[in-house]
Parts: C-alpha cells; sequence; structure tokens
C-alpha cells in the first residue's frame, strides 16, 4: 500500500510540474502577440474608416445632386453651352 501512495504523489508532482513548465512557455512564447497587434491596427483601420464614411458620403451625395440639377437643366433649356 504504501508504495502506491508514493507512485501517486510521484504522478502528481509530475503532473504538476509539467502544468508549470506548460505555463512558463505560454508566457514566454510572443507569436500570438503579432497577431494581436495586427488585429488591433485592422479595428483601428475600420474604425477610421466607418467615421469617415458620414463625411465622404455627404459630398458624393452632393456631387450627384450638383450633376443631376445641372443635367435637369441642360435638358429642360435645349442642351447647349
Amino acid at each position: 500500500m504504501r508504495h502506491s501512495g508514493r507512485k501517486e504523489e510521484e504522478s502528481l508532482m509530475r503532473n504538476k510540474l509539467l502544468g508549470w513548465l506548460v505555463w512558463a512557455e505560454i508566457w514566454r512564447d510572443e507569436s500570438g502577440q503579432d497577431l494581436i497587434e495586427y488585429a488591433l491596427v485592422a479595428a483601428l483601420i475600420a474604425l477610421a474608416a466607418t467615421a469617415g464614411m458620414n463625411t465622404i458620403a455627404n459630398s458624393i451625395n452632393n456631387a450627384f445632386s450638383t450633376i443631376g440639377t445641372r443635367l435637369s437643366s441642360a435638358v429642360a433649356t435645349g442642351g447647349g453651352s
């Protein structure tokens, strides 16, 4: 019986040590850091693009309205310069 208990203790100690080694490797590993940085840059770009869309949409809308008004005016007056 005593021999079985010692093996269990050794197994538990080995598993605990292995767990600590895995955690140490995870903390030391920096390969995922680049992915997080790229994700943050992409999110920042998306945020800036979304914020700028309203201004761009208004400018495009105004340009098409101006073109539409000029075309309607040209058609109504017979076209020439």
